[in-house]
């Protein structure tokens, strides 16, 4: 990150989340929420925004979707769960590693004779590649993705066992009927130190979901503070909160859209209940009331409230950066149990 970056990390830590407005509707400004509700220094915790970016990651860096530091003496783990396995938006990883080097081939070039954004051959190709049958290879073990590698040297927030200094997040690539249509997720913490010969090649997926394969980055960790979600800060301070935020004022912030909760891939924080309402987070092993850990989300900022854009991106990005979608541009949440490492995770998507 640049020195503003650095600069603003350090005010967010000891100041609460002092956010910077863009967009054609806002002008530029800042705001430290806990000075017009102290209580709210109660009910906060740091997060570590990861800013995923398209690069060349190897096993000895944080990544999202990189190369995994994987023991070669270790089984890569799959799915076998057959019955949950849901057939759609189904390709084949090379498919639609071709697909975006397609896409971005044309949206690099000047605009074809006659306004088509594809050649005729490369429409074709894309065509045969949407054309595949694959329903039938869901019913065999899937080999799980990549999805994130964070050293603790890099990630703030990083929560693991005390003698681990490595967690890996990798996941079924399909949607699985019992994880509300979303992938399974399975997480792995490693002593970086102890691993001895390392696996060079692991196997891939013969199917994925076009959603689920995320484009290999390297991460620009930024900590930053958030705020409970609204509906569970106590019924006197929500109230307040929401009265100021019922001003119509459209050039100044709002809590829930631009104070509380920052969007993109993060460690640690709260999660944004917006597509339900809050529900409870149990451990299915000892029912013990589970912590957010690591989220997913289908844009580094909200493409609607451009406060939580990193200061250093083009306005005109996209906040699509990672190739990744949960449901329709939703988040998907992972948690784990306080009690123990041992204990599966579980997923919400919001």
């Amino acid at each position: 990150m640049t020195d503003a970056a650095e600069s603003r990390r350090t005010q967010d830590q000891h100041a609460g989340h002092k956010i910077h407005l863009y967009g054609p509707h806002h002008a530029s400004a800042s705001l430290d929420i806990t000075a017009l509700f102290p209580e709210l220094r109660e009910h906060s915790s740091t997060a570590t925004r990861l800013h995923p970016r398209p690069g060349a990651p190897t096993i000895g860096d944080s990544s999202v979707g990189g190369p995994l530091l994987w023991p070669a003496d270790e089984v890569w783990p799959v799915c076998d769960d057959a019955g949950a396995h849901e057939p759609y938006n189904l390709t084949t990883p090379a498919a639609l590693r071709r697909r975006r080097e397609i896409l971005a081939t044309a949206e690099a070039r000047e605009p074809l004779p006659g306004g088509d954004f594809l050649t005729a051959e490369e429409r074709a190709e894309l065509d045969a590649a949407n054309a595949l049958d694959l329903d039938d290879l869901i019913e065999d073990p899937i080999p799980l993705v990549p999805v994130a590698q964070l050293y603790r040297r890099d990630i703030p927030d990083y929560a693991g066992p005390y003698d681990t200094d490595l967690l890996q997040v990798l996941w079924c690539p399909v949607d699985h009927s019992d994880r509300h249509y979303s992938p399974r997720v399975s997480l792995y913490w490693r002593d970086s130190s102890a691993v001895g010969p390392q696996l060079e090649a692991p196997p891939e997926p013969l199917v994925i979901s076009d959603m689920y394969l995320p484009v290999p980055c390297v991460v620009h960790p930024e900590q930053v503070r958030e705020y409970q979600y609204a509906d569970l800060l106590p019924d006197d301070l929500r109230e307040r909160i929401d009265e100021w935020d019922d001003d119509e004022d459209e050039s100044r912030p709002h809590y829930q859209a631009d104070l509380s909760l920052a969007p993109g891939w993060k460690v640690g924080g709260y999660t944004n209940w917006s597509l339900t309402d809050p529900y409870p987070m149990d451990c299915a092993v000892c029912g013990t009331t589970m912590t957010l850990m690591f989220t997913v989300d289908s844009g580094d900022w909200n493409g609607m409230h451009c406060s939580w854009r990193p200061s250093e991106e083009n306005p005109a990005a996209s906040p699509d950066i990672v190739g990744v979608q949960i449901g329709r541009g939703y988040s998907l949440y992972t948690f784990r149990c306080p009690e123990s490492f041992d204990h599966p995770p579980a997923t919400a998507m919001q």
